[in-house]
């Protein structure tokens, strides 16, 4: 049997991982409500929400029957036990959700505030990570924000240069040299550096935040066949293998640039721990055809542990009830698993 003394130890354990709500009209307020109802959520975190009191009491009625609006001034004044919402409040939007469905610039301003609140507090250690719901750029920019989504916004606050999103299941990790740019601009924008940029910061990510301590990673081509030998592109050459090469001098147990077609299955069947990728596609569509419903998105390179959902607003299915939250689920599980790793082993 486990004494009081026991319980409040594994208590005081747990990390309080702050949750953005993310677009108030997409599905991050269903889902957030959804996921804090999930059998365990309590036993391994202390979830706070960031958000709007009136947004999540009214996903509140919608969405669950026991959960009950807990608003907190600081992380520390939460009641962490199955039944509490614990909300601190950075907006108070009055928006009739049942009417309106148009962005508005007050909207795209909270979806930013929630996020640079986030940030500061996990910066300032009153979280251990930030978990963030799904936002829209369209949002953004309507708030005059010049970020295009989470990633840069986060780096910006946190002074972080380098960086590099991971798309992460327990079957498959994939991470991008290049992200939200048209398909015709690739071969102008990789570059040995960001190549040998992207492989170290996956390897010391896999080290500090997933503990494999002798990572393999693989990197692949960006042609059919990694170049088939300059017969279908000369980037393999001129550019992938010399950063390959160079990421290997720096204690890097690397190799590439492999053949697109197949790198992916090898890396399934555990021959290596992460691919990475050249451009969004590359690495999302076999991502997302294996973790359609479970993919995180994790920020390589900050001085804070974020995660995030791997889907969008899903403007289509939002406030009906259809919304599946194993996304938030697994970005929580992996936020908590992250601060505890960084933690026991004294990183970060």
């Amino acid at each position: 049997m486990v004494s009081v003394t026991e319980q409040k130890a594994s208590s005081q354990t747990r990390p309080v991982i702050g949750i953005s709500m993310g677009d108030p009209l997409g599905i991050g307020p269903e889902i957030l409500v959804k996921a804090l109802q999930h059998p365990g959520m309590y036993d391994i975190c202390k979830p706070v929400v960031i958000g709007d009191p009136h947004v999540m009491a009214y996903a509140l009625s919608q969405f669950s029957t026991s959960l009950t609006l807990h608003r907190i001034a600081a992380p520390e004044k939460g009641v962490y036990e199955p039944g509490f919402l614990n909300l601190l409040a950075v907006s108070n939007l009055q928006t009739n959700l049942r009417s309106n469905t148009s962005m508005t610039p007050d909207m795209g301003q909270a979806m930013a505030d929630y996020i640079t609140s986030g940030v500061s507090l996990a910066m300032n250690h009153k979280i251990a990570a930030l978990v963030t719901c799904p936002i829209t750029k369209t949002g953004l920019a309507l708030a005059g924000s010049p970020f295009h989504g989470h990633t840069e916004m986060i780096a910006h606050q946190t002074g972080t240069r380098k960086f590099a999103m991971m798309l992460a299941g327990n079957r498959l990790k994939v991470v991008l040299v290049t992200i939200h740019i048209p398909l015709e601009k690739v071969c102008q924008c990789l570059s040995q550096e960001k190549i040998v940029d992207t492989v170290l910061l996956t390897r010391d990510a896999l080290q500090t935040r997933f503990n494999i301590y002798h990572p393999r990673l693989a990197v692949a081509g960006l042609n059919p066949h990694a170049g088939e030998a300059g017969l279908f592109g000369t980037q393999e050459h001129e550019i992938i293998a010399p950063a390959v090469q160079a990421a290997g001098t720096r204690d890097c147990n690397v190799l590439g640039p492999l053949p697109p077609d197949t790198v992916f299955f090898h890396a399934l069947n555990k021959k290596y721990d992460a691919v990475v990728c050249m451009y969004h596609d590359q690495g999302l569509i076999p991502f997302k055809l294996i973790h359609f419903a479970d993919g995180v998105n994790v920020t390589l390179g900050l001085p804070i542990i974020r995660t995030s959902v791997d889907h969008g607003t899903a403007y289509d299915i939002a406030w009906q009830g259809k919304a599946d939250p194993s996304s938030l689920v697994q970005a929580v599980k992996m936020a908590v698993f992250q601060a505890k790793n960084r933690t026991d082993h004294r990183y970060g």
